[in-house]
């Protein structure tokens, strides 16, 4: 199959989420079957040099964008079986963010959409199938509807969608998107791109795309309520026949630590010592006290209260008072900045944050910790789980979204589980969780031995996965139907969200 995949950024040439993990991992390994694959994304300025001198000129051309005409530049690379092309645009590409916080964001991402579509009679490449990603390609599969398809070069593409994190829509005033785009006014209607008198660019590809996935089973499931829908909850239950979950998996070369270079030592399921190691070490680093004993619970990832750092604020001296060290990397809100802050110097010695993007130290925490800690609102899919438990670090998660398809909580009763979960949002179910792990790091090991082992041994990697992105190419391609959903089920019992209970 001819397949592009269309999204704001991806490993390894730019990165701000999991969305580049996915982006960068899925496409190589749908090339290792033998279809072609393409990548656009935009020629940020924060791109590497170093690919930016790899990359060949394919051609230029104008791009209408209502009244005004920008320049577009199409750059080619070729990497991992995969030709990736960048759109080149200076003005709303060269800039030092990558995304900025909404005013011109809807013509930046409305010129990508229009780029790509124009591109494509240009570069030799006629797609079966567009796998558009996130809300900055959202419009993509709207314009190909309303704008292209009459034409015979694009009457035939087929368009899939997929959310990562519903919360970021890309909405803005109408106006503005039908001055940079030329819609009609007879399309701003509720059944089409109107989304509460704004337009939103996820509405939009959620309305146009012939299949829509999200990036976990549950997932898939929880965005069909009215507590996870983000107010888009009844167009997606309206379109449940063509909603899919497909769990994200990770790149299983890059986080092995048989070969990890990045870490103190390496090790394997068969040989933990060099574990022992990366922990020492991390302690070593990052001004912990020394000690083989202790359990360390290790955070990575964006500080916000989607991750459920409300919950640790609520009862962090209490998870202190447990004998057990703490170590945070990631950046985000100035509020948890400050708590990490005030913990590192009321726990001296004993919690360790740094507020950075360091990848090599998220290795070291990865492969240096004894359990890995989230607690999340709400978690689309969640990689950090799973490149943890692929360290033998035992997870301690809330069962929401792709954590809850990843994570099993240990069952003393029949020795099922990779790790420890909650459900509700609620302080202390995790701080009573957080309790029990403990209680068997330090009581009972060969239990915790088998929880690493289980977590190391793991299929994590995108081979599944890909193979169900080609079943739902191939049912767009031969246009089959899913099978009966069956009558409507009843809605799932209500989240209990209750942060000081």
């Amino acid at each position: 199959m001819n397949i592009l995949f269309t999204a704001s950024e991806s490993v390894p040439f730019v990165k701000t989420g999991g969305l580049a993990d996915v982006v960068g991992a899925l496409a190589p390994v749908l090339a290792k079957e033998g279809h072609d694959v393409r990548v656009v994304i935009p020629l940020f300025g924060a791109i590497d040099q170093k690919y930016v001198d790899q990359m060949s000129h394919v051609t230029d051309f104008e791009v209408q964008l209502g009244w005004r005409k920008q320049y577009c530049g199409i750059e080619k690379l070729e990497k991992d079986g995969v030709t990736w092309y960048f759109i080149d645009n200076k003005y709303y590409f060269g800039r030092p963010y990558i995304y900025g916080m909404g005013g011109d964001e809807y013509e930046r991402f409305g010129f990508f959409c229009r780029s790509i579509l124009n591109m494509l009679p240009l570069i030799d490449f006629q797609p079966e199938v567009i796998h558009a990603h996130d809300w900055q390609s959202g419009m993509l599969p709207a314009l190909l509807k309303i704008q292209y398809a009459h034409l015979p070069f694009y009457s035939g593409i087929k368009t899939i969608f997929t959310i990562h994190n519903l919360q970021y829509q890309g909405i803005f005033g109408i106006r503005e998107v039908q001055d940079v785009l030329g819609l009609g006014d007879s399309l701003w209607t509720d059944d089409k791109l109107e989304c509460y008198g704004c337009a939103n660019f996820m509405k939009a590809a959620l309305v146009y795309s012939d299949l829509i996935t999200t990036v976990s089973p549950s997932y898939a499931e929880e965005i069909q309520t009215a507590y996870y829908g983000e107010r888009l909850d009844g167009l997606l239950r309206a379109r449940k026949r063509e909603l899919s979950g497909v769990l994200n998996g990770i790149d299983m070369a890059n986080y092995n630590p048989e070969t990890d270079q990045r870490i103190t030592a390496r090790y394997s399921p068969q040989d933990l010592t060099g574990k022992a190691a990366c922990k020492k070490a991390l302690q070593e680093a990052l001004g912990l006290e020394v000690r083989s004993d202790v359990p360390i619970i290790g955070m990575v990832g964006r500080l916000s209260n989607q991750k459920g750092l409300d919950l640790v604020d609520y009862v962090i001296s209490d998870i202190m008072r447990q004998d057990v060290q703490m170590v945070v990397l990631g950046m985000g809100e100035g509020r948890y900045f400050n708590l990490f802050s005030w913990a590192e110097g009321e726990y001296k010695g004993r919690v360790a944050a740094r507020f950075t993007m360091d990848h090599a130290l998220a290795h070291q925490i990865y492969a240096g910790t004894d359990l890995f800690l989230m607690p999340s609102q709400f978690e689309p899919c969640g990689l950090s789980q799973m490149i943890a438990m692929r360290y033998g670090t035992v997870p301690i998660v809330r069962e929401t979204g792709g954590l809850r398809d990843t994570v099993l909580s240990y069952n003393e009763a029949t020795g099922e589980g990779n790790g420890f979960t909650f459900f509700n949002y609620n302080a202390h179910d995790m701080l009573h969780t957080i309790e029990r792990a403990i209680s068997f790091y330090k009581e009972k090991p060969e239990v915790w031995h088998t929880l690493q082992m289980r977590g190391m041994q793991g299929d994590y990697s995108w081979t599944h996965s890909a193979g169900e992105y080609l079943k739902l190419y191939k049912r767009l391609l031969e246009g089959t139907e899913p099978e009966d959903a069956g009558p409507e089920e009843e809605e799932p019992n209500p989240v209990v969200v209750d942060i000081e209970a």
